[in-house]
């Protein structure tokens, strides 16, 4: 038997999860071998459908343009009740759910892995592994059953749900195996027409007819028990199966892959011990339900590959390996509960058609199917940054919350439109968001709801802006919420986005309505500011919505576009004369915007508007809303008294 020093890290397993992490890390410099147990790479495609977060991950690492067009999923899904995944992030590039085989990500990423220097070893399989003083001795028995052991710095099991390296560390593995079974096989040869998840008396069955001809079918019969396999179905098996539920005889096909899967759910204890880690089915086993185990899997991989090269190359001590279990087993364990409640709806029989129809109720409701849809999205969960302090561990779990966290937030005119989307992602990001509302308490109830579905902190807030008193009433209510929810009224950001318009031709412009004009849209704002002053803190940040109209002419909003250019010269003055304290003062333009305006349910309206941007499309709330989140961060420290046109390009002539 050899020993050889083989590498940084030994990745067990070149299925999507490996391949991934091979990649992350080779590019960040680390030295990667991978072993797989298989020859070849799989012929079948066991997962199919990529979501939002991993869709940014792969651009974020320029695969999408490796991968080409990727087609769009369709309509996703909860337990078989359809749920639009588009849902989860109006205005984010991915939205929705993709469809590329696994044959396909594992190609792609297996070329960017070994182009980027990773070194893939198959026909080695792993039979052991121990563990000594600074490294991982894996036993391997190699092409013809030679056997070998490999050292490397750190072993990572992406070796799926039975998992040789999670055994070998002595990683507890609790939960419990299939109460259910789906049989599952792609046929050549058959006609039957395409159903997704159709429920019959006996079962539920989907077909779907792939671009070569053959027909994906799975079918599974209520009440049936799974079955102890030592392989997969025959197809025998899975044609009777599918006479049963559907009375169709499907046995003349031709079989070109067979499978089955059942209602595992299992988790790791642990996702490290020692110099041994897990991530993708290695830590959590799962039905494949929807795409979330592939979906999970990549994202811990994207988790790991930055803490384990910043380990690896120095830039951060041993505890960021433990902020990568205090970060991914949580969000494993709430996907896995999810995953058994669809398991429940999909392949329950009759006895859970009421909670089929109560669900279908609730995810008729906007602010449930947005925290179903982003919580399968995973855009629910932040982003953790690269920066590091003397205590790895706390920082990877601070900066994990949100680059805002510990910090608040005033939000003018957040019930709806680009005011509700902001205050949305200021919560995301962390900060405890005062919602402003001058008249509709229920609307502003549901944006404190939504980011509270979400795990944020806010509280309504109500000020008639316009009126006399208005911005008194506002701060006696806001420092009243900070300091019941902070113990102090410190105010760190101030979003300047309550509005109104004229609408009207100009010589319709009335005195009053001028007056109102300016009493909302500029004289409340710089009141607000000036009061706000007291309470923020240096380095705070002012953000003023302004609009595209200040630079684009519109007679019928000439006095809504006078008070914008006023808001722009509050923005220009006020950064000059804030900036020895750090405040940095901005102004954001939106262009056309949709804002849940009737106008923007008129297709031919729509397309008219999208005329004007470069991008040829209207603009969506969330466009806006994250331009704001940019100027609220430290990002943006060196950013002040400027004009920022978030107008798609609006403004471009």
């Amino acid at each position: 038997m050899t020993t050889s020093a083989e590498a940084d890290v030994i990745v067990v397993g070149a299925g999507p999860v490996g391949l991934f992490l091979a990649g992350d890390l080779r590019r960040r410099g680390v030295g990667v071998t991978v072993l797989e147990r298989l020859a070849e790479p799989m012929t079948e495609s066991r997962a199919s459908t990529v979501h939002a977060r991993t869709m940014t991950l792969f651009e974020q690492r320029g695969l999408l343009d490796r991968f080409g067009p990727l087609p769009s999923g369709g309509t996703g899904h909860f337990g078989g009740i359809p749920l639009d995944l588009a849902a989860a992030g109006p205005g984010h590039p991915h939205a929705g759910q993709w469809k590329c085989p696994q044959t396909r990500i594992e190609a792609v990423l297996q070329a960017w892995a070994t182009d980027l220097g990773a070194r893939i070893r198959r026909g080695h399989e792993v039979v052991g592994l121990s563990q000594r003083a600074g490294a991982v001795v894996v036993e391997v028995r190699g092409p013809e059953g030679r056997p070998a052991s490999i050292t490397g710095r750190y072993v990572v099991g992406c070796d799926g749900e039975d998992s040789t390296v999670r055994r070998a560390a002595g990683i507890d593995f609790p939960g419990h195996g299939a109460t259910k079974e789906m049989l599952r096989a792609d046929v050549a040869g058959i006609d039957v027409p395409n159903r997704r998840f159709e429920r019959h008396t006996r079962g539920m069955v989907t077909a779907h007819r792939w671009p070569d001809g053959t027909t994906r079918l799975m079918v599974h019969e209520f009440g049936r028990a799974p079955r102890r396999r030592t392989r997969g179905p025959s197809f025998e098996e899975i044609a009777a199966a599918w006479s049963r539920v559907t009375g169709e005889d499907i046995g003349a096909g031709r079989p070109v892959w067979l499978n089955s899967f059942g209602t595992v759910s299992r988790l790791a204890v642990r996702y490290r011990r020692g110099h041994v880690l897990l991530a993708g089915d290695a830590a959590h086993a799962q039905m494949p339900v929807g795409g979330q185990a592939l979906n999970l899997g990549l994202q811990d991989a994207a988790a790991l590959g930055r803490r384990l090269s910043d380990r690896i190359t120095g830039r951060a001590g041993d505890s960021v390996l433990d902020s990568y279990h205090d970060e991914r087993h949580p969000v494993g364990a709430r996907t896995l509960r999810h995953i058994e409640a669809q398991s429940q709806l999909l392949l329950g029989g009759p006895e859970v058609e009421p909670v089929r129809a109560l669900f279908e109720e609730l995810l008729g409701l906007d602010s449930a199917r947005r925290h179903i849809a982003r919580a399968i999205s995973a855009l629910d969960v932040p982003e953790t940054s690269g920066k590091h302090t003397t205590d790895d561990r706390t920082t990877y779990r601070r900066t994990a919350m949100g680059k805002l966290t510990g910090r608040t937030a005033l939000v003018t005119g957040a019930s709806r439109g680009i005011g509700r989307a902001t205050a949305l992602r200021l919560a995301r990001l962390g900060a405890l968001v005062a919602v402003h509302y001058g008249t509709n308490a229920e609307a502003a109830a549901e944006t404190v709801a939504l980011i509270e579905g979400e795990g944020g902190r806010a509280f309504a807030l109500r000020a008639e802006l316009g009126t006399s008193g208005d911005v008194h009433e506002l701060f006696l209510g806001l420092e009243q919420g900070l300091k019941e929810r902070t113990g102090t009224v410190a105010l760190d950001i101030v979003v300047n986005n309550a509005a109104i318009m004229g609408g009207v031709a100009p010589e319709d412009v009335t005195p009053e309505l001028f007056d109102r004009l300016v009493a909302v849209n500029a004289k409340a704002p710089y009141f607000i500011v000036q009061r706000a002053l007291p309470l923020i803190p240096d380095g705070g940040r002012v953000i003023n919505i302004s609009s595209g109209l200040t630079r684009v002419a519109n007679p019928q909003e000439v006095a809504y576009a006078m008070t914008k250019g006023a808001i722009e010269q509050i923005t220009l003055h006020l950064a000059r004369h804030l900036g020895p304290r750090g405040i940095t003062v901005n102004s954001v333009a939106p262009g056309i915007t949709d804002n849940g305006s009737p106008v923007f349910d008129i297709p031919e309206a729509v397309d008219e508007m999208a005329q004007l941007s470069a991008f040829n499309r209207v603009g969506q709330t969330g466009d806006v809303a994250d331009v704001v989140a940019f100027l609220a961060t430290d990002e943006a420290r060196w950013i002040t008294g400027a004009f920022l046109d978030a107008s798609g390009g609006s403004l471009l002539g």
